[in-house]
């Protein structure tokens, strides 16, 4: 029979080889489609590289965190209204991203002809993510 203790590292060190495998994919998917950089170089905002990086890893680390754990936060309405924007923004701006560095839109576009539209049909598909978030955490999110 195998002590509890020793059964347990090997638990956590299956848990962390599988977290690692998959943050190695989720990194490798993000520099192969270059998302960050092309965001950086869209928001001409080079200065901020490292708040950016810093960004993403804590964020992968926080959501492991919170994704693993019972905690359970009693928040405001008006806390979940801005998480719900924060995440909104966030899928958003990977969806935006992901489209321009893909060039699904732009040529699914200009193949039926909307190539005039192709800005406002990519904010629609933004806010639409943005307030798609914040509906789910605003109702769908116990407060």
């Amino acid at each position: 029979m195998i002590p509890t203790v020793m059964l347990n590292l090997f638990q956590a060190l299956i848990g962390f080889s599988g977290g690692l495998a998959v943050g190695g994919g989720f990194v490798a998917f993000i520099t192969l489609l270059g998302i960050i950089p092309r965001l950086v170089q869209l928001s001409k905002t080079d200065r901020y590289v490292r708040v950016y990086s810093a960004s993403v890893v804590f964020g992968l680390f926080a959501g492991s965190y919170l994704t693993f754990t019972d905690i359970y936060m009693n928040q405001t309405f008006l806390a979940l209204a801005l998480w719900g924007i924060f995440h909104g923004m966030f899928n958003g701006m990977l969806a935006a991203s992901l489209t321009e560095v893909l060039n699904v839109f732009p040529i699914l576009f200009k193949r039926i002809g909307l190539n005039n539209y192709l800005i406002v049909l990519l904010m629609a598909l933004v806010f639409g993510k943005v307030f798609g978030s914040l509906f789910q955490w605003t109702i769908f999110v116990k407060y």
